[in-house]
Order: structure tokens, then sequence, then C-alpha cells
């Protein structure tokens, strides 16, 4: 059935479990995040469906179920699933968006790897997920694309139907024209991009690079600017921008653009925190750790994330201050995203190695300064680690937004708790009451972890105070609906969301 509302997106909105041989589909372990924020959407639009991609031995086996209905909590949709071959997900994902795209958004010019991508397959993939939104879309439906990955997809879709409302949102950095212009594939990325009614950031700045590549490479005029409200604007940070451009005018259409910060689902973090299980996990970490204070980092085996550089800094903490060893512990956790990613590889090895560094020079058989872990924690016990964690040490070298400092914050239901938080992550301009480092200065790292160890109480509970506000109103309910309210025309599907 033809769908008012089309979200197009890599992942598959549900877990697929195999149960006595028979495929069964399970909400999301963790309500928490983007996918089940976008399913909310489908709960009172008269049809929905979502578009993604699924890996498949023979695409063309007639009994692979390219659609597929599902009734949850969320409400009834359908899901189209593409069947890609091991090496079309190969090329596309872990190639083209991963070893080419990847280090030109976070500004990593020298990781950019050209020679492996295979352009036409890309294109290929690309082009059948807009032709499963074309097949599902009601005329004059929203469609609604989401990520680098699918850059191609608007160009596509708008014209095989034209009479779609079309919006993209960009959850990674856009980077300077400059950067992206390193991409031999720019001119075609950006024609899909204007295709769109709506291309949507998190925070200004990635909207200004966005519209600075689009003027070095085509005649885009910027018909409307507006200033940058207070709550995203850090004075003097790093990512700050003072006015955002707003509206833009390409071959007789007119594109928003769109900022509006991704957050967390701080009302479900906030009941896990004040949960009796998560209580009694509290009480037995403090026992377990007895008078150290525990600093907390929490991310993915990624170039992007300065884990390195972290983990260097703590080591020259312990160097300089004598007075803190056997007195905190840093539970770095950093899990890999995609183990058969050489860059990746080259990551894990290294923090491997640095960890073991800095636990044979400081460690004794009483205190390991260290606690280095690379599988995932389980969402309700990571809570549980957040309460606890007198810092969290999120310091990435360039990030989209990041999320964990948001799910730090919003699990500090004590009010207490000091982030430590890298100027060059999303999230800083929103949360600028964190305590904002440079990661690519060992005087800045230096001092950032040193003043949030000394940090008194009334100015930590201050801090997050503020902190816990600011993830209140930027929650990830706000993001949708002002996504979905930036768009001229969604209203009809606001109305019966709730979202308005």
């Amino acid at each position: 059935m033809p769908s008012d509302l089309v979200i197009v997106y890599h992942r598959q909105p549900y877990e697929e479990v195999e149960v006595d041989g028979k495929v069964e589909y399970r909400e999301n372990k963790s309500p928490n995040g983007i996918v089940p924020t976008l399913k909310s959407l489908f709960g009172n639009v008269p049809t929905g469906a979502w578009i993604a991609w699924k890996q498949a031995e023979d695409p063309e086996n007639p009994g692979f179920e390219k659609v597929i209905q599902i009734d949850d909590a969320y409400g009834k949709y359908t899901v189209s699933r593409l069947p890609l071959t091991k090496e079309q997900v190969s090329s596309f994902y872990h190639i083209t968006s991963k070893e080419a795209f990847w280090p030109i958004l976070h500004n990593f010019k020298e990781r950019y790897n050209y020679d492996p991508v295979d352009w036409p397959t890309f294109q290929e993939v690309n082009r059948k997920f807009a032709e499963a939104a074309a097949a599902e879309a009601n005329p004059g439906a929203v469609v609604w694309i989401h990520d680098y990955n699918l850059w191609l997809v608007a160009g596509y879709l708008r014209a095989l139907r034209p009479d779609l409302r079309i919006a993209f949102f960009h959850h990674t950095p856009f980077p300077s024209a400059d950067m992206f212009n390193v991409l031999p594939w720019r001119k075609e990325i950006m024609q899909s991009l204007l295709a769109c009614d709506v291309v949507g950031f998190h925070i200004p700045r990635y909207a200004e690079n966005f519209v600075g590549a689009a003027q070095s490479l085509l005649d885009v005029e910027v018909t409307g600017r507006r200033d940058v409200p207070e709550s995203l604007m850090t004075d003097g940070g790093a990512l700050s921008d003072r006015r955002v451009p707003h509206s833009l005018r390409y071959r007789d259409r007119d594109i928003t653009v769109a900022t509006s910060p991704v957050g967390v689902n701080v009302q479900y973090i906030e009941d896990l925190a004040q949960s009796e299980e998560t209580a009694a996990r509290v009480a037995a970490i403090r026992e377990e750790l007895g008078d150290c204070r525990l600093i907390l980092s929490v991310g993915r085996t990624d170039y992007t994330k300065g884990g390195i550089e972290q983990l260097q800094a703590y080591e020259r903490l312990l160097k300089a201050r004598p007075d803190l060893r056997g007195k905190v512990r840093l539970m770095h956790v950093s899990v890999m995203a995609n183990a058969n990613m050489t860059a990746y590889q080259e990551v894990q090895a290294g923090l491997e190695s640095l960890a073991g560094h800095i636990n044979g020079l400081y460690g004794s058989f009483e205190w390991q300064p260290l606690a280095f872990i690379s599988n995932p924690v389980p969402f309700k016990e990571l809570i549980a680690y957040y309460q606890v964690a007198d810092v969290a040490w999120i310091t990435p070298l360039a990030d989209g937004m990041n999320l964990v400092c948001e799910e730090y914050v919003s699990a500090r239901s004590d009010g207490d708790g000091c982030l430590v938080l890298s100027e060059f992550a999303g999230a800083a301009v929103v949360l600028s009451d964190a305590v904002l480092t440079n990661p690519f200065s060992h005087r800045s790292m230096d001092a950032a972890i040193q003043r949030a160890l000394a940090m008194d109480e009334e100015t930590r509970r201050h801090r997050m105070a503020s902190l816990r506000a600011a993830t209140h109103r930027h929650s990830v309910e706000a993001w949708a609906a002002e996504q979905m309210r930036s768009f001229d025309g969604f209203g009809s599907v606001l109305s019966m969301t709730g979202t308005e």
C-alpha cells in the first residue's frame, strides 16, 4: 500500500532473531536513539514505509522477502528491504562510504582512499533506494532520507517522482568547500542534495559549510539568513557561528536549510537511572572502586574519536600528578564498529598497546589505573557507570554530534558529575557549560582533566543543572519535531503525529 511518509535509512528498524527456524522481528533492545524516534512518526500516519538494505546471497532469489509488514508499539508500517550482495555491501558501505567519504567528512584528508572506490556500484545502490522509495510513496508524499551513504538518492528520486516532498538529514559533520571538493564526485553529490526541499544538519557550522561547498560548485543563491539562537552559540567556541543560511535558490527551486541538533531520549534514560536495578548496580560499582574516583570514556574505535590522544593525556596526568596514583581510575570503552577495516584495526592495536603500557608503568597489585574495554557495555549497565563516574571524558577529534555526553548528563539525575568535552564535537555547541577542551593541544587536554578533577561540588552542580536543561531542550523528540516543522508541507503529517 502506498505511503504518506517514507523514511529512507540504511539500517532496518528492528532486530532479526531466529527462533525455532523462524525469523522474528523484534524491537531494538534499547529504545534510545534515532531509529525508535523515526519509527514513532508512523504511529498516527495513515500509511508509512521504511526503506533499508539487507545482505542476501542471491538478490534474485524469489524466496527473499523484499517487503514485510511490521506492527509494533510504534504502529503499522511497511519495510522495503533491498537485497544486496556481500560484494555490493562492501563496495557501497565499507569502501566508498567509510574509506572515501568518512575521512573527508571529518577532515582527515590524509586517510582518504580513492583507489578502491567503485563509483558505479555506489550509484547503483543509491538508485535502488530511490526506486524503492518511489514505489512506496503516495502522490505528494513526504520522503525523508538519512545520511551521507545515501547522498545520491534525492537526485534519482526527484527525477522519478517530481511530485514528492523530499528531505535529507546529514548525521555527520559537513566539511568546508576545500575539503569536500577533494571528492571527484562532488558535483553529482551536491546536485542530488539540492534536489531536496529540505537539507538538515545538526549545527549552524555544518549548514554554513554545505552552502559554501554548494556555491563553490554551482550557481546557488542564498535567499535568507537568520541569527543563531543563543542555545546553539558558544562564546568563541571552535564550532560556534553567529548567523546561518536557512534558504537557497537553485534552478528555480527553493531549498530550506534546517539546523537542529539531535539529542537523546532523556525521559527513558532518567527512568533507567532512577530504577532499583540501577541503584543496586551503582552500589556494587562504588564498592568495587573503593576510594578511587572514576573517569569514564565511551566511544567507538575510530581515528576520529581521539582515543589515542586521550590515553596519552591520561599517561601525562599520572606522570605529572603522583598524588592521583591509586586515587583515580579511567574506564575507557572503545568498541570496534567494523573489525574488518584496516584503519580501525590499527587504531585498536594502538589503544591496546598504550593501555598495556600505562598499566605496566603505573599499576600495582592493589590498583590498575586503566580498565580498557573493547566489548559493548549493555546500555542499562552503562547508565549505572554514568551515575558513578566523577568525570565523563569525551574528547573526539571530530564528531557530528556525540550522544554519549548527552547520555551521561541525562543519567545524572543526582545533579552531580563533570563533563569534559571536545570543542570539535557538535554537542559542544549545545553543552557549552561542559569543560570544553581542544584534543589537538596537550596543554588544553591536561588542563581540562585536572580542572574537572579539582572542581568543587557547588560548581559541578551549577554546570550540571545547565547541561541537563540543554539536553531536555534538545531531546531527540524535539529534534524530530523541529526537522519536520522546517519542511514546508509537513503540516498534514505533523497534525497526525502530535509533534506540532
